[in-house]
């Protein structure tokens, strides 16, 4: 079973003569992996290979900046995080990765912002690189676009109207990160990843990656398949409060990364993570769950799923964080 790669010309504005073809081809991927390439998606190229060209300066600032901009330093888990910070996957080693977050800039007056609510709150930024907060910024509203198309297409694949979640991304949680990933160590065992096998968080992953590959997805049959770098092409997967907006008929299903490309370079990627609103609710929309059936999934909010999860991935650091949480 392979990725499918679905086209968005003609599709990215409400009412467009592919409209109805794209969102089968939706839909299918949905309730397949939850995985998908887009191409044609209105984003320029030229924006991406300037998000890549700045992430690859960040990381190479010295290390004594970068520890300045620790993102343990950050109540609301922004900035730069160390290689080896991060298990995704229990039962492997520490992630083989190093990045740094940032997201929306939302004024300080804001009342999430001063609530302090995860992922609402200032960005840290090296005075080094000056560019670096307008630049992140048309980048994080280039993919915010089209994290809100993508998600009028679901609500259209699962027969709602197109605008039906359209409430829930107002003051959006979202997160921008730059990713760099070392070689793959030599001799490494089988519990070493630069990524272990996760699945997200949020409601949609929109991922772009460099040409050297390394993204593995699990199908629905349980094989591994290479998510090989496509020319023009962002990864588009769909993150845990999907299954439970669906009842679970739309997967999230679980990814890793292992960096072997035979030059022995460094890989990068550059996840754009859009979640809704803090107090978005989270339950089985309708038409999603059987008469006479209960929810398979409990309802929350975006914020009270987002807690947990940086509570089970960084472990105590994040429990320490618990005012940046709340």
């Amino acid at each position: 079973m392979a990725i499918p790669l679905i086209d968005l010309q003609d599709a990215l504005q409400s009412g467009g003569p592919r409209e109805g073809e794209v969102t089968h081809q939706l839909r299918d991927a949905a309730m397949a992996s939850g995985f998908f390439y887009v191409v044609r998606h209105g984003v320029p190229e030229a924006l991406v290979r300037e998000q890549f060209a700045l992430a690859q300066r960040l990381m190479e600032l010295p290390a004594a900046t970068r520890e300045r901009l620790d993102m343990r330093k950050s109540p609301v888990m922004r900035g730069y995080e160390n290689l080896g910070a991060q298990t995704l996957d229990a039962s492997a080693r520490p992630d083989l990765k190093e990045s740094f977050y940032c997201g929306m800039v939302y004024p300080a007056e804001h009342p999430y912002v001063r609530a302090g609510y995860q992922t609402y709150g200032a960005n840290q930024w090296p005075a080094e690189l000056p560019e670096a907060p307008a630049r992140c910024e048309r980048y994080i509203q280039a993919m915010l676009a089209l994290s809100r198309r993508l998600m009028q297409l679901l609500a259209l694949s699962l027969d709602l109207p197109p605008d039906y979640f359209d409430a829930s991304s107002h003051d959006p949680m979202v997160t921008l990160r730059m990713i760099r990933y070392p070689a793959h160590p030599e001799g490494a065992d089988e519990r070493t990843f630069g990524a272990g096998a996760h699945t997200d968080w949020g409601a949609i992953t929109i991922l772009a990656q460099d040409a050297h590959g390394g993204l593995e997805v699990q199908m629905p049959d349980g094989d591994w398949v290479a998510a090989t770098p496509v020319p023009g092409a962002f990864v588009v997967n769909l993150g845990d409060m999907i299954p439970r907006w669906t009842n679970g008929r739309y997967h999230s299903n679980p990814h890793r990364v292992r960096n072997l490309n035979a030059q022995g370079a460094a890989r990068y990627s550059i996840p754009f993570f859009y979640e809704p609103s803090y107090f978005a609710r989270i339950e089985a929309v309708p038409g999603t769950v059987p008469a006479g059936e209960t929810p398979r999934f409990e309802a929350c909010t975006a914020g009270e799923h987002l807690q947990q999860m940086y509570r089970t991935t960084y472990g105590l650091a994040a429990a320490a964080l618990e005012g940046g949480l709340a």
